[in-house]
Parts: C-alpha cells; structure tokens; sequence
C-alpha cells in the first residue's frame, strides 16, 4: 500500500475530505518547487500534484500552459523533477505525491520510472490516454505506483462505469466541460456524476478543474471525497515569482482547508 492509498484511508476512517494542490515542476524554478511544496503541506494539503512540464499540454487552460512554457525554458525534465521530488523526501516521507503529465514523456522516461528510487512517487495522471488504460498497457511496469484516471461530464456511462472499475489512487472528476482554470460549476450535475461514479469505483472520487474560492471547495467536497485546487494557486505563484514572497498562497490554502473540514 504507497502513501496515496494510505492517506486516502486514513482520511475516510477519519471522516475528512482530501486537499490536493496543483504545482508546475520548475515554476519558477525548482529550488522554489521545493519551498512551495513544503509550503503547501505546512498549509494543510494532503497530496501534492505535480504538473510535468510539456511542450503541448492540450488539457490546460491559458494560466498552466504558461507555467509549463516557463518550466520548459528551465529546462525541466522528468529526471529532474525524480531529483527533485528525492530531496523533497529528505524532509517528508509521508505526504503522498503525483505527477500529472502527459504520454510521450513518461514512454521516453520508462526506466526512471519502473525503477523509482526510493518509491518517492506514489502515482501518474496521464492527461492524454483514455480513462480505461493504465501505465501497463503502456509497457510501464511498477505495481507501487497508481495509475490515476479521468472522467468528465462529456464521458458517456458505459465508459464511466470502466473507467470507474479500472482507477486506482482515486478517480479524477472533471467538474468542468473545457480546459483547466474555466468557471462556472454546475453542483447538481457534478453531484449526479459523482453519484453514478461511486456505484463502480472502489477508490474515493475527487473534484478538480474550476475551483476557486473556498466556496467552490466547499460546494464540490459536499459531494466528493475531496478538491483539488490547480489554477488559482499556479496564478499565485507566477504573480509572486519575482519577490518569492508566498505567505498569501499559504493563507489561501488555509482558507480552503478551513472550507472542506
């Protein structure tokens, strides 16, 4: 059982909804990655995503497609991001993490993760594959780490049930028709959908895309096992990249911990 599956465990046994943050590796850079992360879980998060930068990165809406084009020119690899993430575990070995990136990069970087010193990666979000798939069908072979999926508003119900029957982590709810940082939630129908998700899944079902202020937070973990909050804080971070100074950010965490406990 990897740190994911523990903390999602621990937090049903304990009645509590997940907190997850979104990040890009190398945004601004990965000194201040680091700093960010230890930040976040100083904040009140549980599980850090990390965004892996990518030339396309089709899913994302004008404010992380910036992030990845600023992590890129830092010339910010797969290879780095394990570094990374290793001196990360120095200080904590408890706070689960996943990467969310997309195809080509993890098929070109197989063996760093099969072999995945440490086990300091507990999953992979692969934007691009569909739901059903997992990092086996994909000649990725590394049974401690989670294949995490997607589904949408626009996934029909024969591929919510397969998708939901196939995840394992959690499975990633879409709460918005469109790319990351849109608005507009639509409670009833993500409650709907999350519903019909539960009656398949055998891991919890976390809310993201769309949500911004802890009223959202609120909202969404009343019918999900959690949030998952991405283009706000990545918008915070590149508004403060200059000074460094990141207090706001850690308020604002706060304030959504606050929301969903």
């Amino acid at each position: 059982m990897n740190r994911l599956t523990q903390k999602l465990a621990q937090l049903k046994k304990d009645n509590k909804k997940a907190l997850v943050a979104y990040l890009v590796a190398g945004d601004p850079d990965i000194d201040t990655t680091i700093e960010l992360m230890e930040l976040f879980v100083n904040s009140g998060v549980d599980i850090l995503e990390i965004g892996v930068p990518f030339t396309d990165p089709i899913a994302e809406g004008p404010i992380i497609q910036k992030a990845h084009d600023r992590a890129l020119k830092k010339h910010t690899s797969l290879k780095i991001i394990f570094d990374m993430v290793q001196k990360f575990r120095t200080t904590d070995n408890e706070t689960p993490i996943v990467l969310m990136g997309y195809l080509n990069t993890f098929i070109s970087n197989k063996k760093l993760i099969e072999k995945n010193d440490n086990n300091v990666i507990d999953s992979i979000l692969i934007v691009d594959i569909p739901g059903e798939f997992s990092l086996k069908d994909y000649g990725i072979d590394n049974n401690n780490i989670n294949t995490i999926s997607l589904i949408s508003p626009t996934t029909n119900k024969e591929s919510i049930e397969s998708i939901s029957k196939n995840s394992s982590g959690f499975v990633y709810y879409v709460t918005l028709r469109g790319v990351t940082g849109s608005s507009n939630l639509d409670i009833n129908e993500i409650n709907e959908n999350i519903q019909v998700i539960r009656k398949y899944a055998s891991v919890p079902t976390l809310a993201g895309f769309g949500i911004k202020t802890p009223e959202d937070a609120k909202l969404l973990a009343n019918c999900s096992d959690g949030v998952i909050i991405g283009s706000s804080l990545v918008k915070m971070i590149e508004e403060n990249s200059n000074s460094k100074e990141f207090a706001s950010i850690g308020t604002y965490i706060s304030e959504i911990k606050q929301a969903i406990t």
